[in-house]
């Protein structure tokens, strides 16, 4: 072998005779069992996927910084957010129905999920690129994801149980008109909005508290694929999303966008016109305008895919001191549920792989678990409090713990009703207001092909008054376009 050609080892650095040929008794006999190369080669073969994540399974992405443009120090002491800061981060793109191997341009929100590190440890914003959400409560997320995947009999997507479960639910109209129109199949991940969705808690040095809503605002543009771009696409480029970022990327081209926020006192969340924790609702921009925070550009392809990508964990639980959490009852699902899913997918330890761990010192009391190679000095106590110069909590942080202050005794009830909050009503205001013309064509074709694509009775009926209680006219126009597919079939 050259001198300067690296010896082949197994995974613990041995140098192994052969990776061409296994073992035999003799030149016919059989494979020997203590070629134990060829059994570590099989077996780690057997194990190198860990089980998909059951949402937002096929994605991709890239490494980023966010640098602050702006002052927004009067609303949060966060020191990623203070003015000149530069954070290094990570972002996953993904769908949320399919499996690994969909493609990546089926009609569907796309995960946003945006890892930050800190110096006071790991941020996980877990978004989509659409503000809202098909739900309100979490005790409904099984159902609902559930209702988006397969029939347990053929193994068949179903646009009727879709329908089903969205039409019994009507306070999914606003995401599914979302969906529905145009952005629910961008033209790149480039080319698409990313939104924190939920409302979270900011904190500032003097301990006032405010509401926020994140906005990344692409600075490519917003694009989009028509159906049949996408249905084309799925066929013949089923990867175009992942491929498109890395290529971008690889190239020098790097994507941006435009980092903003609404804020919100805290004391006018109670007499706002919407429910302002509800995920399936926005704030009006009217009443708390865009304020910019800072520029957020991808600037580095993966090394590999596996390893910093498949194995990324975000998890909303995962907040910094200056941001909190707020009464939004999906958010507070979530964060237990992220964290709990990671668990499962890839290990009590999955904090300590390289692109999870945080970059500033872990002074933690967990022990052992599968996979498990950080460990405290054997001097350190493995348990609090203690007395021999263990880690103590500080409980000046009892503010900054993500929590906010509430009474009132344990019940099960939806959100407080404010003066606007029907669930059709925003679902409407995008319908009547915001979309243009064509849109809204494409909005009702785009229905009308999703609801001919297996939607029965009386399934059907509700679809038409569901868009109805959305906008009389759209539903009109719903029901026309399905009938007369209908006659046409």
């Amino acid at each position: 072998m050259p001198e300067t050609q690296r010896a082949t080892t197994n995974n613990f650095g041995i140098p192994v005779v052969s990776d061409n040929e296994s073992l035999t008794a003799g030149t016919q006999g059989p494979i020997l069992l203590h070629d134990h190369y060829l059994i570590e080669k099989l077996a780690h073969f057997n194990r190198e996927r860990v089980p998909e994540r059951v949402v937002h399974a096929k994605g991709g992405g890239a490494f980023g910084e966010l640098v602050v443009t702006h002052d927004v120090s009067r609303y949060t002491k966060a020191t990623l957010f203070q003015p000149g800061a530069k954070t290094e981060s990570l972002v996953r793109f993904s769908t949320v129905a399919g499996e690994q191997g969909s493609p990546d341009t089926w009609r569907d929100p796309r995960g946003f999920a945006v890892k930050f590190y800190t110096e006071d440890g790991n941020y996980d914003l877990v978004g989509n690129n659409t503000p809202v959400f098909f739900i309100k409560d979490p005790i409904k997320f099984p159902d609902f994801i559930h209702s988006q995947k397969r029939l347990p009999g053929s193994g068949l997507r179903d646009h009727n149980m879709q329908w089903d479960f969205w039409t019994l639910r009507p306070e999914s109209a606003h995401q599914v008109t979302w969906l529905m129109g145009d952005r629910g199949i961008p033209k790149t991940w480039r080319h698409m909005d990313g939104f924190g969705s939920h409302t979270y808690q900011w904190v500032n040095a003097d301990g006032e508290r405010f509401w926020v809503k994140y906005h990344f605002k692409t600075d490519q543009g917003i694009e989009f694929l028509t159906q049949d771009e996408a249905d084309t696409l799925a066929g013949n480029d089923p990867d175009h999303h992942r491929a498109d970022l890395y290529d971008t990327i690889a190239r020098g081209e790097f994507p941006s966008w435009t980092l903003k926020v609404q804020v919100m006192p805290v004391d006018e969340a109670e007499g706002y016109r919407f429910n302002p924790f509800d995920l399936t609702k926005v704030w009006s921009q009217k009443d708390y305008p865009l304020i910019e925070v800072g520029k957020w550009t991808l600037n580095r392809n993966p090394d590999n895919f596996f390893a910093q990508i498949e194995q990324a964990s975000f998890e909303p639980s995962n907040v910094v001191p200056g941001i909190g959490f707020s009464p939004d009852k999906m958010l507070l699902g979530r964060v237990f549920s992220y964290a709990d899913a990671h668990r499962y997918r890839i290990g009590a330890n999955y904090a300590q792989l390289p692109v999870n761990a945080p970059k500033n010192q872990v002074n933690s009391y967990s022990q052992d678990g599968a996979m498990r190679y950080a460990t405290n000095s054997p001097e350190t106590p493995v348990y609090a409090p203690n007395c021999y110069g263990g880690p103590h909590a500080d409980a000046s942080l009892a503010g900054d713990e993500g929590l906010w202050a509430f009474d009132g005794e344990s019940v099960r009830a939806g959100y407080i009703e404010h003066a606007e909050d029907g669930d059709f009503t925003q679902a409407g205001t995008l319908v009547r207001e915001v979309l243009s013309d064509d849109e809204r064509d494409r909005l009702v074709n785009n229905i009308v092909g999703h609801a001919l694509g297996g939607v029965s009775e009386p399934v059907l009926l509700r679809v038409f008054d569901y868009w109805k209680s959305v906008d009389p006219d759209l539903g009109k126009r719903v029901e026309i376009g399905v009938r007369e597919g209908q006659s046409r079939n």
